[in-house]
């Protein structure tokens, strides 16, 4: 029987990451943390909707497209959750030289395009930093991808859950019931309210996350580490939050393959 080769990176032969760089790929490194999310959900939540999303999108590309995946960064930077245990972390210079490394032995087999797809907020400022010292020393083009940051879907969901629910709110327990249902403690699910919310009564601009944030640790929004109305994420929810998710991320895979690198100097 004939095989195609996956996608993973993990799964080629040296052999066809050869053929593979002939076809002008596009390579991805998936970023995610082991951290706390409350009451409810598993370390594992960013991981989790990383994958999922991932699959999604790659489903969307087809089969024959020059893509692969890298073995995701599992643990991240997440200072702000350290307070609570089973939270690993990295330093986000140790982060940066990770990315880095992994960059460059890409780079290093003739590939030209790398997207970083990050699923956890913390990790977005090291990264930024590896992207441009990547594009830099490699002349990669690096695309920085973060869910967080994607269009919204037209869901109902009030606007205070997409300014505060920043943590184990509806968002990440609705994908993680379409994604891991056997992973949620659905009695633990709960409205997690952020002091932040409060303090909107009083400030005009500041807030956790926007045109002027503070920085923040995860107790200083709700004592149990997750922060949003987790009440709201439903399954169904979560399935349309996967597949618009997953469409914009197939968008910026497709993109990325048609970027001119060589108008790169």
């Amino acid at each position: 029987m004939i095989t195609r080769p996956s996608v993973q990176w993990q799964d080629l032969t040296t052999r066809d990451v050869t053929a593979l760089v002939e076809r002008d790929p596009v390579v991805v490194l998936p970023l995610a943390a082991i951290e706390q999310h409350g009451p409810h959900l598993p370390l594992s939540t960013d991981l989790e909707i990383a994958h999922g999303l991932l699959d999604d999108a790659i489903a969307r590309v087809g089969a024959e497209a020059a893509l692969s995946i890298l073995p995701a960064v599992t643990v991240g930077t997440s200072r702000e959750h350290r307070q609570f245990p089973g939270t690993l972390s990295l330093a986000p210079e140790l982060l940066i030289e990770t990315v880095c490394q992994l960059g460059a032995a890409v780079a290093a087999t003739g590939v030209r395009r790398l997207v970083l797809f990050n699923a956890h907020g913390g990790n977005a400022g090291a990264i930024d930093t590896a992207a441009l010292q990547l594009r830099d020393e490699w002349n990669l083009l690096v695309v920085k991808a973060g869910y967080m940051t994607f269009s919204r879907p037209e869901v109902d969901l009030p606007e205070s859950e997409w300014r505060h629910g920043l943590h184990g709110g509806a968002v990440e327990t609705a994908i993680m019931r379409h994604l891991r249902p056997d992973l949620v403690r659905d009695t633990q699910v709960a409205r997690f309210a952020s002091k932040a919310e409060v303090l909107e009564e009083t400030l005009n601009r500041l807030a956790p996350e926007g045109e002027a944030s503070w920085a923040w640790r995860a107790e200083d929004l709700h004592p149990s580490g997750a922060v949003g109305d987790a009440s709201l994420g439903t399954a169904a929810l979560g399935a349309t939050l996967v597949a618009h998710y997953g469409q914009v991320l197939a968008e910026i895979f497709i993109d990325t393959a048609e970027f001119p690198v060589d108008q790169l100097t």
